[in-house]
C-alpha cells in the first residue's frame, strides 16, 4: 500500500499540490484559491490529488507520511491591512520608538525612484497607533542587570486599558529584554490571567536581538498576524485529524524549513515568504542529487520575479526584512524580488519614446488583456501571445482560452505611439523584462561577491521558463535546469515537501575578542538545550536531529556583521586564528578585496543555531536508459512564431514536454510545452531532458 509525501503551496490565484509515492512518482494539481478561506482552496487540492490517486480523501490521508503547507495567510493579511488590533506594553519613555523608525523608513536602493523622491513620501500607516501603546516602568541595563523592577501595578493597569480598548492581541517589548527577558515574562503571565482570550507574544520569542526599532517591529507585526494566523491553521489541523492524518501538519517558513502548528501560532510572523523560499528548498534538495553546488534559484509568476543564491549546498540568508517600510528582524532565506511577472503591466512615454514594463500587475482579475476578464493594458502575457510563444487554445492545460486578437491590439496601440511594428513592440516588452531580470540577478550575485557564470540556473514558476533562456545568456551562465518539467510551475509545493523541520535559536551577547572559547561554549550550549526540548516536546528523536551553529562577527567599531559557520557545536581554546580567516574571507567577498583589518579587533555578536529534524525526502528515480527518439506523440502542430534574433516570423516546432522521454533533444527555436508553463527554447539554445526528468538549457556559440 502506498505511502505519500504531500506539499502544498498557497498562492494568491492558484493552491499547488505535489504528491509524491514512495516509489518516487509525481503527481502536482492546481486549484483556484479560496481567499475567503485559504483552508477550503488547500482541502480542494487534497481532494483532487485524492481523486487523481482513485483514493477517497479520508483514504489518501491516512496513507499520508508528511504534509507540509505553505500559506500566503500572513501575507496577505498585511496586504490588505486585515490584522488584528494590536496594543504594545513598552519601557516608559520609549513608546514612540516604533513611529520614529529607521532615517531610511524601509527605502532602499532597491527602489531607486522612492530613494530620489524621497521628501515626497510618507510614514506608512502605524502598526500599533498611539492610542494603544503604553509605557511601564522597568529597566535592565546591557550587563542584563535590572536597574529599575518591573512596576507590576502600571503593567496591569496597562493591560486592563488595553483590553477595554478592545484589543485583540498585546505585544511586549521592552529594552535589554533579550539579555534578560524576566520582566517580559511576568508580564506575558499577566496578561493571560487578566485576558486570557487575548492573544499575546513578547520580543525574546520572536526576535531576541540587538536593535530596539527592529526588535519591537517584530514583535508588534507578530502580534497583528497572531489571531488570524492561529484560527486558521487550528481549523486546518482539526479539519485533517479528522480524516486520519496522524502526522501533526507543518508549515512552511522563511528560514527555509517547516515549524509545527503551535510554533506556527506562537510565531505567525516566520511564514512570511515562506511560499518563495520553498522553491529554493526544493532547488537546494535537487541540487544535491544533481551535484550542482551554486544555483541561482529564479521563480517567475503572474505578479513578480524572486530570486535567490544557493552557495557551496548552502543557501543564503538574511537577517532584516522589509514589509511595508518596516524593517524587523527575521532570519531567513535572503529572497530578491521585483515587479517583472506575467502579468506585468506594458505602458508608453510617447515623448521620451519609451515604455516600461511593471511593477504594477494586472494581477489575476481582471489579468491580461487575453485573459477577457476586464483587462485593457497589455501584460507580459499579452507580449508572449502576440509572439506566438503561448498556445491560445491550450493554456493551463486547456483549462483557459486566450483572446490573441485582444492582445495583439493592446500591443499594437502601445507600438503605434511609439512608432514600431506591433510583433517589434511585443519583442521589446520581452526584452525589457528580461534585462530587468538579469539586473536583480547581478545584484544578489556580483554584489554579494559571486560571479553568475560559475553557478548554475533554475527557472521555474508559470511564466520563468519562457525567458530563462535570454536572461541566463545575458549572464554568462552556461546551463539552465527547469526542474522535473510538469512540476515547474508547482516548484514550490514540492519544496513544502522535501523540507526538514527547522527551529532557529538566536542569542546576542557583544564580546570584543579575544574571547575566551568557554564563553562561546556556554551559550551555544544554552541554545542546544533550548532546540532539543522544542523537538523533544513536538516528538522528534535525537536520531533525526542536526544542528548547526555560527557566529555573527564584525570589526570593532562596525555595524555590520557577517555570518561564520561553526564546526561542531564546541569551539576548541585555540578557535580564534580560524575564525578571523573565515570572517576575513567572507568580508572581503563582500566588500572587495583588501577591505578587511586582518589585525583588527573584532566582536561576536549574535550566536546562531538552526536546529533541524530530518523528515521523509521525496525520492527521484533516475531514468535506466536513455533514449534520443523523440516520440511521435510528443509531436505538437508547429506553429508561425516572431524570433527577435532572426527578426522575423518563423514556423516553429513544438513539443509536448510530458511526452518526451530522457535523452531526448530539441534544438532551437523550438517550443516546449507542458500542462502550466512554456518553456521557449530561443536560437542558438539546446534542450534535453536529463535521466532524473529535468529540461535541461544550453547556448551554442
Amino acid at each position: 500500500m502506498s505511502q505519500y509525501l504531500v506539499g502544498i503551496d498557497i498562492g494568491g490565484t492558484f493552491t499547488d499540490c505535489v504528491i509524491v509515492d514512495d516509489r518516487g512518482k509525481m503527481i502536482s494539481t492546481k486549484v483556484p484559491s479560496t481567499p475567503q478561506d485559504f483552508a477550503e482552496g488547500m482541502m480542494d487540492a487534497l481532494r483532487v490529488g485524492a481523486g487523481e490517486l482513485g483514493l477517497e480523501l479520508g483514504e489518501f490521508c491516512r496513507r499520508i507520511t508528511f504534509l507540509s503547507h505553505g500559506t500566503t495567510v500572513g501575507t496577505n493579511t498585511i496586504i490588505q491591512s486585515r490584522g488584528a488590533k494590536v496594543g504594545l506594553i513598552t519601557t516608559k519613555g520609549h513608546e514612540d520608538a516604533i513611529h520614529i523608525m529607521r532615517g531610511s523608513r524601509g527605502y532602499t536602493g532597491r527602489d531607486i525612484r522612492k530613494v530620489v523622491h524621497f521628501p515626497e513620501t510618507q510614514k506608512p500607516a502605524p502598526i500599533v497607533p498611539k492610542r494603544l501603546i503604553r509605557g511601564v516602568s522597568e529597566r535592565v541595563d546591557c550587563f542584563d542587570e535590572v536597574i529599575v523592577p518591573l512596576n507590576e501595578a502600571e503593567a496591569e493597569r496597562a493591560i486592563r486599558e488595553l483590553v477595554d480598548a478592545g484589543v485583540e492581541a498585546i505585544a511586549i517589548c521592552f529594552l535589554w529584554s533579550f539579555r534578560n527577558p524576566r520582566h517580559e515574562r511576568r508580564v506575558a503571565e499577566m496578561v493571560k490571567a487578566i485576558a486570557p482570550n487575548v492573544y499575546v507574544t513578547s520580543s525574546v520569542d520572536i526576535a531576541p536581538r540587538w536593535g530596539e526599532y527592529e526588535r519591537v517591529t517584530a514583535t508588534a507585526l507578530n502580534a497583528y498576524l497572531g489571531p488570524i494566523m492561529t484560527g486558521y491553521v487550528a481549523r486546518l489541523d482539526g479539519a485533517l485529524r479528522k480524516l486520519g492524518y496522524k502526522h501533526g501538519l507543518q508549515i512552511t517558513q522563511c528560514g527555509g524549513g517547516t515549524i509545527s502548528v503551535p510554533r506556527a501560532q506562537a510565531a505567525p510572523l516566520l511564514t512570511l515568504d515562506s511560499g518563495p523560499v520553498s522553491g529554493v528548498t526544493a532547488s537546494s534538495f535537487l541540487g544535491q542529487a544533481m551535484g550542482d553546488k551554486h544555483i541561482i534559484t529564479t521563480d517567475m509568476g503572474g505578479t513578480s520575479f524572486d530570486v535567490s543564491i544557493i552557495h557551496d549546498g548552502t543557501p543564503a540568508y538574511s537577517f532584516i526584512s522589509n514589509t511595508h517600510q518596516y524593517e524587523y528582524f527575521l532570519p531567513k532565506v535572503d529572497l530578491q524580488a521585483i515587479g517583472s511577472g506575467g502579468g506585468s503591466l506594458v505602458r508608453a512615454n510617447p515623448t521620451a519614446r519609451t515604455m516600461t514594463v511593471g511593477p504594477d500587475s494586472a494581477g489575476a482579475f481582471p489579468g491580461p488583456v487575453c485573459y477577457r476578464r476586464g483587462g485593457q493594458i497589455p501584460t507580459v502575457t499579452d507580449a508572449q501571445l502576440v509572439l506566438g510563444y503561448l498556445d491560445p487554445e491550450h493554456f493551463a492545460g486547456g483549462r483557459m482560452k486566450l483572446d490573441r486578437e485582444a492582445a495583439q491590439r493592446a500591443v499594437g496601440a502601445i507600438a503605434t505611439q511609439l512608432g514600431m511594428e506591433v510583433m517589434e513592440c511585443a519583442a521589446g516588452i520581452c526584452r525589457i523584462v528580461e534585462l530587468q531580470m538579469a539586473d536583480i540577478i547581478r545584484k544578489v550575485t556580483v554584489e554579494k561577491g559571486f560571479d553568475p557564470r560559475e553557478f548554475v540556473l533554475y527557472a521555474f514558476g508559470g511564466a520563468g521558463p519562457a525567458h530563462a533562456g535570454v536572461f541566463a545568456k545575458e549572464l554568462g551562465i552556461k546551463k539552465v535546469i527547469i526542474p522535473q518539467r510538469e512540476v515547474a510551475s508547482t516548484w514550490c509545493a514540492f519544496g513544502a515537501a522535501a523540507a526538514d523541520v527547522l527551529h532557529i535559536y538566536e542569542h546576542t551577547e557583544i564580546m570584543p575578542t579575544p574571547v575566551p572559547a568557554t564563553r562561546i561554549n556556554r551559550n551555544f550550549a544554552k541554545l542546544e538545550a533550548e532546540a532539543r526540548k522544542r523537538m523533544a516536546d513536538e516528538g522528534i528523536p535525537r536520531s533525526r536531529q542536526t544542528l548547526e551553529f555560527s557566529l555573527d562577527v564584525r570589526h570593532k567599531g562596525q555595524i555590520h556583521e557577517v555570518e561564520v559557520p561553526i564546526e561542531g557545536s564546541k569551539l576548541p581554546a585555540d578557535y580564534e586564528s580560524r575564525l578571523r580567516r573565515e570572517f576575513v574571507t567572507r568580508y572581503e567577498q563582500l566588500y572587495g578585496h583588501g577591505a578587511a583589518l586582518p589585525g583588527a579587533q573584532l566582536e561576536v555578536v549574535t550566536f546562531r543555531l538552526r536546529a533541524r529534524a530530518l523528515t521523509p525526502r521525496p525520492k527521484l528515480v533516475k531514468a535506466k536508459k536513455l533514449s534520443t527518439s523523440i516520440p511521435r506523440a510528443a509531436a505538437r502542430t508547429s506553429r508561425e512564431i516572431y524570433w527577435s534574433d532572426l527578426e522575423r516570423r518563423r514556423k516553429t516546432p513544438v513539443y509536448d514536454g510530458e511526452r518526451l522521454v530522457p535523452g531526448n533533444r530539441v534544438s532551437g527555436p523550438a517550443i516546449v510545452e507542458t500542462a502550466d508553463t512554456t518553456v521557449v527554447v530561443q536560437p542558438g539554445r539546446r534542450l534535453r531532458v536529463d535521466a532524473l526528468g529535468n529540461f535541461e538549457m544550453t547556448f551554442g556559440k
